[in-house]
């Protein structure tokens, strides 16, 4: 049975990805904030396990990380992320560029030691700097950060077989997307976990869309 990790699955995206692996089969680990919280799984059972984590605390990152030395994961899935803050800039800088990749780095191994050994750090169109002199907005501006941070670790990585992608789940409709965004977190989500299933070692570093195709910088 393979193992996803999914950080941040409390609503939206990350519950989706929760929910289509369940029903997939997988045994399926997700992170959220409050320990004692329960998904709102609807008709869905599985091999579900649940562990607390608020991504702007390292130890709490040590913590779950030390959970996995014994337990290969062989899909990380890095969704937690905010597009405001009380804590300012800041703070979703924080959570939106620096959290992402010193979980990834503290589970490298655990995913290195699983059969499929894939990484997925969700990014957003609204980070690629496209040769653009504007400046970005504070979350554009976390985003693009992530983006080049993980840019300058795909050689390392490569060198333990990993497949990493920065992702851009689409315009989807979500506390953070808005009730205007065209696409649907069901159908976002599907199209990913399509992407994830077919993720070549020739894909490594790549900045992919929810449909797979290339996006720039």
């Amino acid at each position: 049975m393979p193992t996803v990790l999914i950080i941040g699955a409390s609503r939206g995206i990350g519950l989706e990805f929760v929910r289509q692996y369940l029903i997939e089969g997988w045994e399926v680990h997700a992170t959220l904030r409050t320990p004692d919280s329960h998904l709102p799984l609807k008709g869905v059972s599985g091999n579900l396990h649940l562990h607390r984590l608020d991504v702007r605390y390292s130890d709490q990152i040590r913590n779950l990380a030390n959970t996995f030395l014994n337990h290969p994961i062989d899909v990380l899935i890095h969704n937690a992320g905010v597009s405001k803050s009380s804590g300012g800039a800041k703070e979703i800088m924080k959570i939106n560029s620096e959290a992402p990749i010193e979980l990834a780095t503290a589970l490298l191994d655990a995913v290195a030691q699983s059969a499929q050994k894939k990484i997925v750090l969700m990014t957003s169109q609204m980070g690629a700097r496209g040769g653009s002199t504007a400046k970005l907005d504070p979350y554009g501006e976390s985003k693009a950060q992530l983006n080049d941070h993980f840019r300058s670790l795909v050689s390392a990585w490569s060198e333990k077989k990993i497949r990493a992608i920065v992702m851009h789940p689409g315009w989807v409709r979500t506390d953070m997307g808005g009730p205007s965004a065209p696409l649907s977190v069901e159908e976002s989500v599907r199209g990913m976990m399509d992407v994830i299933r077919n993720l070549s070692l020739q894909q490594h570093g790549s900045f992919l869309t929810w449909r797979g195709d290339t996006h720039p910088w």
